[in-house]
């Protein structure tokens, strides 16, 4: 088994679902004591969010950078970057580290190929539904366009994410205008709902909804336990 580098702690919260994923999938698969061989890096995400909320991205990637060599230094054999949103400095990382970057969209399309989607919802922080990073990287690669809510619901989404998910906050209101967001935009036409945050899938699941949902959080740590196995 290939050693996975988690590079994480953005937030912590999601960070701890891809590392109970990663084990209990191995244990699923190879059972008994078996677990995934990690390495994990956890960010101060207080100093990432600085960077966003100031549009600093160039801060951000050097911190990545830095990381993930340290990282690849460490031993890690691939490298899972555990947020979709900092997926934005994705292609600096993989330039900057010779072992594999496994892509969050890459992880996430084929589920939503194989499920026949065409116009899938994504729900995320303002950063990802509105910038083209990982909707062109979705379109490009994978042929598969995204719709997003309108403005005031992106707002209120990126308010719940970080003021309340990424601090462990679960809230039944919240939730609720989630389930009514997918609802309006189901009604408009979406045929799916990408949880494009990482810590969306400890507010929703695919229980809530009749239209498929992509966990891209499970999904991802699915695809890189494949590449520790050799799947």
């Amino acid at each position: 088994m290939k050693t996975i580098g988690l590079l994480g702690g953005m937030s912590w919260e999601s960070t701890v679902t891809y590392y109970q994923y990663l084990n209990r999938m191995a244990r699923a698969r190879l059972g008994g004591l078996h677990s995934a061989k990690c390495l994990t890096w956890s960010f101060d995400f207080a100093e990432i969010a600085a960077f966003q909320a100031a549009g600093d991205w160039d801060s951000a990637a050097e911190a990545m950078v830095s990381a993930a060599r340290q990282m690849e230094r460490g031993g890690a054999e691939c490298l899972v970057i555990c947020t979709n949103t900092m997926h934005k400095m994705a292609e600096e990382v993989q330039d900057a580290i010779d072992i594999r970057l496994l892509h969050i969209a890459d992880a996430t399309a084929p589920a939503i190929r194989e499920a026949g989607c065409s116009r899938p919802l994504l729900l995320a922080t303002a950063y990802t539904m509105e910038q083209d990073f990982y909707k062109g990287h979705l379109a490009r690669n994978h042929g598969v366009s995204v719709t997003v809510p309108g403005a005031d619901d992106r707002a209120e989404i990126h308010r719940i994410i970080y003021e309340e998910l990424c601090q462990g906050e679960i809230w039944a209101d919240s939730k609720q205008t989630f389930l009514d967001i997918v609802k309006k935009e189901t009604g408009a036409g979406a045929d799916g709902v990408i949880f494009g945050c990482t810590e969306i899938g400890l507010l929703v699941s695919q229980e809530d909804f009749e239209i498929p949902a992509f966990d891209t959080t499970a999904l991802h740590a699915k695809a890189a336990l494949d590449f520790a196995l050799g799947v």
